[in-house]
């Protein structure tokens, strides 16, 4: 095989896998990075399919690939709406003790984002 063919081959292989990332039809968090002072991963929230309940030890920084409105539903039922806004950034501070919440995209299109979370 050439190298041009060979190439040809890396971008189709590359281009499938991320078409099979993007493809799924649950909401999903990709894991990205991780060492000693964060974790980053990418979270694909679907219309009408939320991340389970789960909470946040640690502040962290939210970058929008992909904006919408986000719901966050805490364990008690209180709500509270995100606004973010494609190709910007936000501060999360660590989520209070006990508690537990789901993010609900209520909206039609997927929500792309990216989350540094400090250790």
């Amino acid at each position: 095989m050439n190298r041009s063919a060979a190439t040809f081959v890396c971008v189709l292989i590359a281009g499938a896998a991320v078409l099979a990332q993007t493809a799924s039809t649950t909401s999903q968090r990709i894991p990205q990075f991780e060492n000693a002072h964060v974790t980053v991963w990418k979270s694909i929230i679907l219309p009408k399919q939320p991340l389970t309940m789960h909470r946040h030890e640690f502040g962290r920084t939210i970058v929008a690939l992909r904006g919408g409105v986000l719901t966050i539903v805490q364990k008690t039922g209180e709500k509270k709406l995100m606004n973010w806004e494609t190709g910007k950034a936000s501060w999360l501070d660590a989520d209070p003790p006990g508690t537990q919440h789901a993010d609900v995209n209520e909206g039609p299109e997927p929500i792309e984002v990216m989350v540094v979370q400090m250790k």
